[in-house]
């Protein structure tokens, strides 16, 4: 384990034990809005994002697949359609709150039968290994205290032949593109936290926390550290998000 005292929570150095505690409180305070938010966020174009993701992914029916910071479950949901009644989909996430809204999303639009859900902590899977056949993470690993951890939890829970999928925000690659992201991410993210969610300074924390994420080079050689082979990423829209994926043989 890590001997390090503190860690980045944003552009804050906080110590590591409460960094986990500091993030659940940021979604405690935006899961009934988080919806509505990634879409003003993002002008939609998160669901393109997420529907390259599952292209990459690769999912069969008959698959079992975990899908880690789950969150309200846009993954988990278009997972469980693919892999039928035959498969199975555990939706995971840390956060209880986000978790539940999840889950009630989720029945509400008749997803049941072949999906189940897990709180549990990125870092200390409680699954057994060689277990999934596809493990993905989005938008979520950046707020992982110990991402080298989570991503050999990862690597521990799939099967032999199994993929790994991480999309996250990432650094764009173009210098014009970067400028003016930086400019939107500090001004316009917090202004449309406060007034849609009461809550600007959890929307400094996205922005911050985006910076603070390592970037596709770095990333790509910790999934390599981890164990995966054949790893690559794909930049989406200029590098604002990236996708990682690797393989178990």
């Amino acid at each position: 384990m890590s001997e390090e005292q503190t860690t980045h929570f944003g552009y804050e150095e906080v110590p590591v034990a409460d960094k986990q505690v500091r993030v659940r409180q940021v979604f405690d305070s935006v899961a009934s809005r988080y919806d509505l938010m990634n879409d003003l966020m993002s002008m939609g174009i998160h669901r393109l994002w997420k529907r390259r993701a599952i292209e990459l992914a690769g999912v069969r029916r008959g698959q079992r697949v975990l899908d880690l910071a789950a969150g309200t479950g846009d993954l988990a949901q278009k997972f469980a359609g693919i892999v039928g009644s035959d498969g199975e989909v555990v939706m995971s996430d840390i956060n209880e709150a986000m978790l539940v809204h999840g889950r009630h999303r989720l029945v509400d639009e008749g997803v049941v039968g072949n999906i189940d859900y897990a709180l549990a902590n990125a870092e200390r899977l409680p699954f057994a290994s060689n277990s999934f056949d596809c493990v993905t993470i989005g938008f979520g690993l950046r707020n992982v205290t110990h991402k080298q951890f989570a991503l050999d939890e990862m690597f521990r829970v799939l099967r032999a032949g199994g993929r790994a999928l991480v999309l996250e925000f990432s650094h764009p690659v173009v210098k014009p593109l970067a400028k003016a992201y930086d400019a939107y991410s500090f001004s316009m993210l917090p202004l449309m936290g406060r007034i849609v969610t009461g809550d600007a300074d959890s929307y400094r924390y996205l922005a911050e926390s985006i910076r603070m994420h390592p970037d596709q080079e770095t990333l790509l050689s910790m999934m390599e550290q981890a164990g995966f082979e054949r790893c690559r990423f794909f930049n989406l829209t200029g590098g604002i998000v990236a996708i990682h994926r690797g393989y178990k043989f």
